[in-house]
């Protein structure tokens, strides 16, 4: 039997070579011989998808090493944030022709041509792109919020990496969107992958997508705080001491991370007073319902290109050049229309611009962002969001001052304050804007007003459209998802999982005397009758059959519940509302309600203690026990 190469050179090394060549080994050399070659022969990739079998029952049984793995997720989130960067800096500078020093925001002017082509191509070239695409691939992606809410944390790695390029694209060609979408869905994404090959149960997978989330927003405001408490509040849903400890140790690396590859993304660290006076917190309060009311004409806004876009039928792909044009016409006045905002942010800390000029800023940036959302480019409206509340502060900082200069309040202080307030309009999360304003001010002071103004902006948003932006995008797709919390397990415990095929069933012709004989009392308590094609008929109860007594009635006389019937894709909730409106205690499971075939049947009783015992399971793990 001739010898493979990697088995001689094995040979070779740890046996004892012999006259022809040949060498002598014991059998358990033989053995380990064989098993090295196996090792030796297996590419990298397939080792590497090994790993995690060998560890998976460490990390299942013990919580330190779920915050190892957490610590590599934010290692290899602050990695995909400092790319996604630079990347996008040098599409800026190719594009735009501004140099490494500079950002696109903060320009003060630009080349027209370049202003006006660059983001009309570019969007006619990512509609082409995402055409493209969608034919290769035409399921949607799942964003962190959205996986965590419904699919137990599952995310798609290929997905995810489209929607990266998407958001890249979209930034790079000018499009008033920001990197942070891309940031939490690469980096949840790769939580979601590593949870998943080490096998992690539900909740801890869950928790691993809120650690690639946190390490993103971490790395890229330089903020750790933050980005934990973005993890609490929007993607994991709820806070518990045990899972503290995997996202802050997630976010603490990936900022270290991005610190050593290049330094800081966001780099603001505005001077405020360092004592507020409470008679400023009314017009702070009052700041903090203009956020609000700002925030869902941004989110109306973008709504509203979109049906206007579906209005003109403008193909799909078209959209985004029309869009990019538009938004080139818009940074003729201004480039501070384009790309996220980085670098204008840190110029409207810094300089005092007439109150005109503010409020033509405002209508501009947040008509550009709602364009470039509406006709089809790919990012979020976080960073946006920043911006604009900082412009929208600002401007009532100045026309304060115009009112009462008495009671005039520091322009820093009122931007802070529009800055987490809208923030908090748009994609939710008081703790997680009060954070940000503590880690770059350093000011206590300053977080307590920024925390009364984020209060006050999201009861707004609450009570008058019920919505952030991403649970809005949510609603308008049909989905009934408010928070990440978890609901996905609602829809896979349905009927056809709960459901008993035992049961017995009766001809709906048949005699009552011939019924009474063969079920007599106490044998059941409902019989399920069929027609004569062996289709669902109805139910009849035994006490009632046995308490008629006129034996040339039939079966089919006394059935109950003839029209209502479950289907086994209906979820508990749904089972549940369905055994209300009826009245009945248990109802007959039909493959259809076309065909009535019978495949089970389902009590009220089975179906409530399910569901208590799965909310139960749902407390038990929010709470940390």
């Amino acid at each position: 039997m001739p010898t493979l190469h990697g088995d001689s050179t094995l040979a070779d090394a740890d046996g004892v070579r012999l006259a022809g060549g040949t060498t002598s080994t014991s059998p358990d050399d033989t053995v380990e011989t064989a098993a090295q070659s196996r090792r030796a022969r297996r590419p990298i990739g397939s080792a590497v998808m090994h790993a995690p079998q060998v560890l998976r029952a460490l990390v299942r049984a013990d919580e330190i090493w779920l915050v190892v793995l957490a610590a590599f997720v934010g290692c290899a989130g602050g990695i995909m944030v400092w790319l996604m960067t630079a990347t996008t800096q040098l599409v800026h500078q190719a594009l735009f022709d501004i140099s490494h020093t500079e950002r696109l925001s903060a320009m003060a002017s630009l080349d027209p041509l370049r202003e006006v082509l660059v983001p009309a191509l570019g969007g006619l070239a990512f509609g082409l792109l995402t055409l493209g695409i969608t034919r290769v691939r035409p399921r949607r992606s799942v964003d962190p919020i959205e996986a965590n809410a419904l699919f137990g944390g599952r995310m798609s790695m290929n997905g995810s990496l489209i929607v990266v390029l998407q958001t890249i694209v979209s930034n790079g060609v000018g499009a008033s969107v920001g990197l942070e979408a891309g940031y939490t869905q690469i980096g949840s994404a790769i939580a979601s992958r590593w949870g998943h090959a080490f096998r992690v149960r539900r909740n801890d997978l869950r928790l691993l997508v809120g650690c690639g989330a946190a390490a993103a927003i971490s790395g890229a405001f330089n903020a750790p705080l933050t980005g934990s408490f973005y993890a609490f509040e929007l993607v994991i849903g709820t806070y518990t001491l045990a899972s503290f400890a995997p996202v802050a140790v997630a976010a603490l690396v990936s900022q270290a991370v991005v610190r050593a590859l290049g330094g800081t993304i966001f780099d603001l660290t505005p001077q405020v007073p360092a004592h507020i006076d409470p008679l400023d917190y009314i017009p702070i309060l009052a700041l903090g319902m203009l956020c609000a009311l700002l925030g869902i004409s941004i989110m109306r806004g973008v709504t509203l290109t979109e049906e206007l876009f579906r209005r003109s039928r403008v193909p799909v792909w078209l959209r985004p050049a029309i869009g990019g044009l538009a938004l080139g016409l818009l940074a003729l006045v201004t480039p501070s229309v384009l790309s996220s905002g980085h670098g204008a942010i840190a110029q409207t800390f810094e300089v005092h611009d007439p109150l005109r000029w503010v409020v033509l800023l405002v209508a501009l940036k947040a008509t550009a962002s709602a364009i470039s959302i509406g006709s089809g480019f790919r990012g979020g409206l976080f960073f946006a969001s920043l911006f604009l509340g900082a412009l929208l502060g600002k401007a009532f900082a100045t026309a304060l001052a115009l009112v009462s200069a008495a009671h005039a309040i520091p322009q820093e202080v009122c931007a802070l304050v529009g800055m987490s307030g809208l923030a908090v309009a748009v994609i939710g999360g008081p703790l997680t804007m009060g954070f940000l304003a503590l880690e770059a001010t350093g000011s206590l002071p300053m977080t307590v007003a920024v925390l009364a103004a984020c209060v006050v902006s999201s009861l707004t948003v609450r009570r008058t459209f019920g919505y952030s932006f991403a649970t809005w995008r949510f609603h308008l797709r049909g989905e009934a998802i408010r928070s990440a919390v978890d609901i996905g397990w609602m829809r896979n415990l349905t009927v056809g999982r709960m459901m008993r095929r035992e049961m017995r069933t009766v001809r709906a012709e048949t005699p009552l005397s011939a019924f009474k004989r063969d079920f007599p009392l106490g044998v059941a308590q409902r019989v399920i009758v069929l027609d004569d094609d062996d289709r669902y008929a109805g139910i009849v109860l035994l006490p009632e059959v046995h308490a008629d007594e006129d034996d040339d009635h039939t079966v089919g006389d006394l059935v109950h519940y003839a029209d209502i019937v479950l289907l086994p894709q209906m979820t508990i909730k749904e089972a549940v509302a369905m055994f209300e409106n009826a009245e009945s205690d248990a109802l007959v499971v039909v493959d259809s309600t076309q065909d009535r075939h019978i495949i089970g049947l389902l009590t009220e009783q089975y179906a409530l203690r399910r569901y208590s015992d799965e909310l139960d399971r749902r407390r038990r793990e929010l709470s940390g026990e």
